[in-house]
């Protein structure tokens, strides 16, 4: 049984900033039968043409991109700190060599319409793909953050309504 509840997206307690860019979070896509998880540590929350939306990044080589291109759907969980070894494991290994779950001890749990989070999470947005575009090199401005962070493989970008948020 869930011990989730849930609540609007406006009452969401966390400091934004600290729970995308600190705590980490937990990105899934997929069914019941075929899902895949990865850590994202870039993104945040806002609004856009008058819904709450959560936005975040995510590389085409990554595994967990097939998933979400091919759903309409996605979750962000985040966590306690003492799910950092998780966290880092999803962020480094694929799930096309791992069994995530399996080998993190996080147990998978579904909303009533089948879409994939963890039931270890303290906070889950239920996100609703609305727009998504690559990012750039000409598109950038800030070129010291081009630099840093690519050499030729940009991210997408996914902004997504939230459709729930489940606490507990």
């Amino acid at each position: 049984m869930s011990t989730f509840k849930e609540i609007l997206p406006e009452q969401i307690q966390d400091n934004p900033f600290k729970l995308i860019g600190k705590d980490w979070a937990l990105v899934t896509s997929g069914t019941k039968d075929s899902f895949n998880t990865m850590t994202v540590s870039w993104g945040g929350v806002g609004v856009m043409w008058g819904k709450p939306v959560a936005f975040t990044f995510i590389r085409p080589q990554r595994h967990t991109f097939g998933f979400i291109e091919n759903n309409d759907y996605f979750t962000m969980s985040f966590f306690d700190e003492e799910y950092r070894d998780a966290l880092n494991f999803c962020g480094t290994k694929s799930g096309r060599d791992y069994d995530k779950p399996k080998e993190t001890g996080l147990t998978p749990a579904f909303t009533e319409d089948g879409i994939p989070y963890f039931e270890q999470a303290r906070l889950v947005l239920v996100c609703k793909k609305m727009y998504s575009q690559f990012l750039t090199e000409e598109n950038v401005i800030d070129g010291e953050g081009v630099k840093k962070w690519y050499k030729d493989d940009y991210h997408k970008m996914y902004v997504s309504e939230i459709t729930k948020v489940l606490v507990k």
